[in-house]
């Protein structure tokens, strides 16, 4: 009984600390969104990583889509946090292509892709649709495995 309380002890505390930790980071993200709004725009691009590392790129860019400056989030902790992006400023967003995204690795090009597919879906006038959780996709997928049975 004592190993149970211990062992729920530790888990609850764990779950604290992946919190604290999680709105530090939320925090650090908003303050360079911040600054980078500054500057001008920013386009923002995502991969998120289920078990593998993530990643997140923002872009400052001027009203021609010139890149003003770029951030990085990448990694599979918490503990990631935003870093200079180098090689992108000075060249327009809409433009990139894989040769310019040749330093960068596979999660990182996906959410320059999704920066770009963002950018392009805004200025065109289009909103971006939002993502479902990992939970909401499990119970969408559910939703349709029964719909095609009963079909």
């Amino acid at each position: 009984m004592l190993e149970m309380l211990e062992l729920a002890i530790f888990i609850g505390g764990a779950f604290i600390i992946q919190q604290l930790l999680g709105f530090i980071q939320i925090k650090h993200f908003t303050k360079e969104y911040v600054k980078l709004r500054k500057i001008g725009k920013v386009a923002i691009g995502r991969r998120p990583g289920k078990l593998r590392a993530g990643a997140i790129v923002m872009f400052a860019i001027n009203q021609a889509g010139k890149i003003l400056e770029a951030k990085k989030l990448q990694g599979v902790t918490i503990l990631a946090r935003m870093k200079k992006l180098e090689g992108f400023e000075g060249k327009y967003l809409n433009r990139l292509t894989s040769s310019d995204m040749v330093h960068c690795n596979k999660p990182l090009r996906m959410a320059i892709e999704d920066a770009k597919k963002n950018y392009r879906t805004v200025i065109t006038g289009g909103t971006i649709p939002e993502k479902p959780s990992p939970l909401k996709s499990i119970l969408l997928k559910a939703e349709k495995m029964v719909v095609a049975k009963k079909s």
